[in-house]
């Protein structure tokens, strides 16, 4: 069950003639992913690396200079709501259990099918924007404790580019016994993946496409892309990719083929969502993923070597693939109904209950 908990915090409202951009520039503080070049300070909270010149902004336009310090994000959510883990979607990591998920504003890519774009387009797209909610990671924390929760998710819009705040939030969470995740499109640095190691658990990642002209016209290159997830699952992560099909954008059996063998060539044990887009935004072109490019995915996934492969979007209308088997003898472990779970028979500490084989994930608390 999803329950809203935005109701439990105060609205950040505009003083006077104020802007959305000077409220947010008020709930900031000094950052610390950055380092001085010459006159100009160079933030990596993200793979794009901006070079950013004293009262100026960069390209996330949430994160701007100041009398030569580089601020950033802090003390507000855009929206907070307790989901299924499965939504997020991690499927390997304590199914059927919820985590509390927040986002804040703003965004260093711009997709024109983008979801969250009332949120992630904030400043850039005049449509856009959200009036923020005034939080603290005690905050945070204390809803999720209160909700039972978990996990702690960043997700909504692109965490990368607020990741001193979710290092505050998920500092405190980590002192309580929680865990943390990204829901991100992985255009990242191994200076903020080194600065999240400590507090930081799951990490999901977007895979787009696989052709970097497509990527280019989202606002990244897909080399950077490919070596976040490297770099995230290099460092310990525990990492799921996620493929939004969508027709006549990265939907041909040569471009999921090439996704496919990529991740399997990283590890095949990294679980690979295919899921089903709907027209969106700036996307209104074209239709519904067809369940039938879904479940072509899925195979493709498997043909090449990846052990764990999911269809999604589509409740009872994928069949094997929205549940885990074991890749060893074929035993259904996990049985799902979109983001529920019908039934869960892995065994503790994460084994297969017929062979005894150890299954990838994070199954139980520790």
């Amino acid at each position: 069950m999803i329950r809203l908990m935005s109701r439990n915090l105060e609205t950040i409202r505009p003083v006077g003639n104020e802007t959305l951009q000077d409220l947010l520039n008020r709930h900031t503080k000094p950052g610390k992913l950055y380092k001085k070049e010459d006159h100009l300070i160079r933030c990596f909270s993200c793979a794009l690396r901006c070079k950013i010149k004293d009262g100026k902004q960069g390209v996330c336009r949430v994160r701007f200079v100041k009398d030569g310090v580089l601020y950033v994000p802090w003390g507000y959510v855009a929206g907070v709501q307790v989901d299924p883990i499965e939504k997020k979607p991690f499927f390997h990591v304590l199914p059927g259990s919820d985590a509390l998920s927040w986002g804040m504003l703003g965004c260093d890519m711009h997709c024109s099918y983008c979801q969250n774009w009332l949120t992630s387009q904030t400043l850039r797209d005049a449509a856009a924007g959200t009036l923020p909610l005034k939080a603290t990671p005690e905050d945070l924390v204390s809803l999720a404790l209160e909700s039972n929760s978990p996990t702690l998710v960043s997700t909504y819009n692109e965490p990368l580019i607020t990741s001193e705040w979710n290092y505050d939030v998920f500092k405190l969470g980590k002192e309580k016994g929680l865990y943390a995740g990204y829901v991100s499109n992985g255009n990242a640095t191994e200076e903020v993946l080194d600065f999240l190691r400590p507090v930081l658990d799951f990490y999901k990642i977007d895979l787009k496409t696989f052709n970097d002209r497509n990527y280019r016209a989202l606002g990244t290159t897909i080399d950077k892309v490919l070596q976040g997830i490297q770099m995230v699952k290099e460092k310990g992560f525990w990492l799921e990719v996620v493929t939004l099909v969508v027709p006549g954008f990265n939907d041909s059996e040569e471009e999921l083929r090439k996704m496919a063998r990529f991740l399997a060539d990283v590890s095949p044990e990294i679980p690979w969502h295919v899921t089903a887009f709907h027209p969106d935004y700036k996307m209104t072109d074209r239709s519904y993923t067809p369940t039938k490019t879904l479940i072509k995915a899925a195979e493709i996934g498997k043909q090449e070597g990846l052990l764990f492969v999911y269809a999604g979007n589509i409740p009872g209308g994928v069949g094997k693939y929205e549940n885990t088997y074991c890749p060893y003898c074929n035993t259904l472990l996990v049985e799902r109904y979109g983001f529920y779970i019908k039934k869960n028979r892995i065994e503790p500490p994460g084994r297969c209950p017929n062979c005894k084989k150890t299954i990838p994930g994070r199954w139980f608390r520790q």
